[in-house]
């Protein structure tokens, strides 16, 4: 089976095709620099092209879609789920929705050992947020594995705070767990270095999550957004008395 997947949750764009009967995958991405605006609209369906032309497939080839439905920034989700479901329409091909937190949570293998045993991924959501879920290590590369925290929006510290709780020995993963590191200090978390591969959302992990998932009809994968739109809560502050 080959699952074309990607993701545009985060200012990253990521499209990979998993062939899983070769165990084989390819991936392109876009990753703007620092402080460089997102592009989605551009790069994805030309990354679409790239990783067909590359992996030397056609259309007739894939077999299922799968796409990052979030949480993550409301324009990114609505490009890709919006791009998803016209691919999937078009192609006559089952669509599966995949949690971009649960596919960050899956990368972060490199960093975990018999001392982690639970797995956070965190996505800065800005306006001093971030929104995150953690899952346990045995478990969290296993399609539809329930997270034993979250998903959430909320400040950094009270993420911590709620980590510390749960009593598990933490790896957290992401751009929000790098661009917060000092805040996440009481979880006493591992935190990979910025660079590090594992805080980066990577489409072959939404095609491995996708092939234990139910594939369904385009309309069924809606963007999981955990609050409101940035314009909607500025909106919303502008009014308050």
């Amino acid at each position: 089976m080959k699952i074309l997947g990607f993701d545009t949750a985060t200012r990253a764009t990521a499209v990979a095709l998993l062939d899983t009967d070769a165990d084989e995958a390819i991936e392109r991405r876009d990753d703007p620099e620092p402080g460089a605006r997102p592009r989605h609209t551009t790069r994805l369906m030309a990354l679409v092209v790239d990783v067909l032309r590359a992996a030397d497939a056609d259309w007739p080839a894939v077999d299922r879609i799968a796409v990052g439905v979030g949480p993550g920034t409301f324009t990114g989700l609505r490009i890709g789920v919006a791009t998803a479901h016209a691919l999937a329409r078009a192609r006559n091909l089952p669509l599966v929705g995949v949690s971009t937190l649960h596919s960050l949570a899956c990368g972060a293998g490199a960093e975990t050992d018999e001392s982690v045993d639970a797995v956070m991924a965190v996505i800065d959501a800005r306006r001093g947020e971030v929104f995150a879920a953690g899952w346990a290590a045995g478990e969290v590369t296993r399609a539809g594995a329930p997270p034993v925290l979250g998903p959430v929006a909320l400040a950094p510290e009270a993420l911590a705070e709620a980590m510390a709780q749960e009593g598990h020995t933490w790896v957290a993963v992401g751009d929000g767990a790098v661009e917060f590191r000092s805040a996440f200090e009481p979880s006493r978390a591992r935190i990979p270095e910025r660079d590090s591969e594992c805080n980066r959302v990577s489409a072959i992990e939404h095609c491995r999550l996708a092939v234990g998932l139910a594939p369904g009809v385009p309309e069924g994968v809606q963007p999981e957004y955990l609050r409101l739109p940035d314009a909607e809560i500025t909106l919303r502050a502008a009014r308050q008395p």
